[in-house]
């Protein structure tokens, strides 16, 4: 078997890229593998409405069945590429076939990271990346009345929303002094713990979890490093991904933290491109540092890039990053990356629960999470693309529209 592109990995990127290269007027063979037995849907309802039963599975396809095949696309679902062979432009799956390619995207994302320590391999853990993860973890919810969710990430907050909405005693459990640390400020950490309280959350930080207690083969409990046990019906684990790109560095990718790619999305393989979560990129918006993105855009927007470039009109990845969350009756959209930021304002009030934090580096906007506020998200863009210079008291003045300090 032989195909003139094949895309590994049937998320969004590996989705968006078949989808383009139509688009775009390639006319050869592609091939979309995709470990999951699903043909490719969007997986942010995963912790959301999916989870809260609020939204069916088929609403969630990117696109229609029927597309595919009428586009000549080729769905390999619940295969996995377990070697590639780069000279010979052969890929091995599971199954022992052979499968030759023109040209490779890698499109694979990560496998949630989980919990190594004592009790890591009881029934009642879960993880929430898959239509799988969420199925199991639902059959599971009816029984199961205390629920610690360990790591205060989006994923973990998101999860804590809609399962507090269910009336569940849910306990959340992060290592760092706040949640939301690693992506977000201290004024919107605070703003979420205190959201969460409020609905009967129970938030912990500076929690280590060092084992999970079970009877029977099931979680019980789990044990923090205080020697402290919450007992626990069942475990929700979010703590992250690893990049799945081990067959790629075996075969001599560059890469560690994920594989690492050009301005046009090439590995240093041939005719071997990664795209969205799996691929370390220099992103212009976070100084030029090598950095893996883990969101919906950035998997779309290097699809596209790639795309681009295989029919002819290439184009350097550029593209401002954003992001959403929802839980509760907040919707937060982030735009830009505050990482390195030296300067906060904020925007509203956060008691009004409508309000912007405006994140600024050596005087210029690189970055705002808003809450609530879709009109300082749309005209925050062109501050974050074009890094202006603003002075923080005319950005803390809410009454005065964004778009009033665009570029000329």
């Amino acid at each position: 078997m032989h195909h003139d592109i094949i895309i590994v990995g049937a998320g969004h990127g590996g989705a968006q890229a078949a989808v383009q290269l139509r688009q775009s007027g390639f006319g050869g063979s592609i091939a979309v593998i995709g470990e999951e037995p699903e043909i490719p849907y969007e997986r942010p309802p995963l912790s959301k409405d999916f989870l809260a039963g609020e939204k069916e599975f088929e609403r969630m396809l990117i696109r229609p069945a029927g597309f595919w095949a009428d586009r000549g696309i080729t769905m390999l679902t619940s295969t996995k590429v377990t070697a590639v062979d780069a000279e010979a432009h052969t890929l091995t799956t599971a199954a022992g076939d052979s499968i030759g390619y023109g040209t490779l995207i890698w499109a694979t994302g990560g496998a949630p990271r989980a919990l190594t320590c004592p009790g890591h391999d009881l029934a009642g853990i879960h993880a929430i990346r898959t239509r799988a993860d969420v199925e199991a973890l639902k059959a599971e919810l009816p029984a199961a009345q205390r629920i610690a969710i360990v790591g205060g990430g989006y994923i973990g907050l998101e999860a804590a929303a809609v399962l507090s909405k269910m009336a569940k005693q849910v306990t959340v459990l992060e290592a760092m002094d706040r949640v939301l640390a690693r992506v977000a400020g201290p004024a919107l950490s605070a703003f979420y713990q205190a959201e969460h309280r409020a609905h009967g959350v129970t938030i912990r930080t500076g929690e280590q979890v060092t084992a999970v207690t079970g009877q029977a083969g099931r979680a019980t409990g789990v044990t923090l490093a205080s020697g402290e046990t919450i007992a626990a019906d069942l475990v929700i684990v979010g703590i992250g991904i690893i990049p799945a790109v081990a067959p790629l560095l075996a075969a001599g990718a560059t890469g560690g933290n994920g594989v690492d790619v050009d301005e046009f999305c090439r590995t240093s393989l041939p005719d071997v491109f990664a795209i969205g979560d799996c691929a370390a990129h220099h992103n212009a918006f976070a100084g030029d540092a090598l950095i893996r993105l883990e969101s919906v855009q950035n998997a779309n927007d290097m699809a596209t890039t790639v795309a681009k470039l295989l029919t002819g009109t290439a184009k350097p990845y550029h593209a401002v990053p954003w992001f959403w969350s929802n839980q509760y009756d907040l919707r937060l959209q982030t735009v830009g990356l505050s990482t390195g930021y030296d300067a906060v304002v904020q925007r509203g009030d956060p008691g009004l629960r409508a309000f912007s934090l405006v994140y600024l580096k050596a005087g210029r906007v690189i970055a705002l999470d808003c809450v609530n506020s879709v009109r300082d998200y749309v005209q925050g863009k062109a501050l974050v693309e074009h890094g202006v210079s603003v002075a923080p008291a005319l950005l803390a003045d809410a009454e005065v529209p964004l778009k009033a300090h665009h570029p000329a």
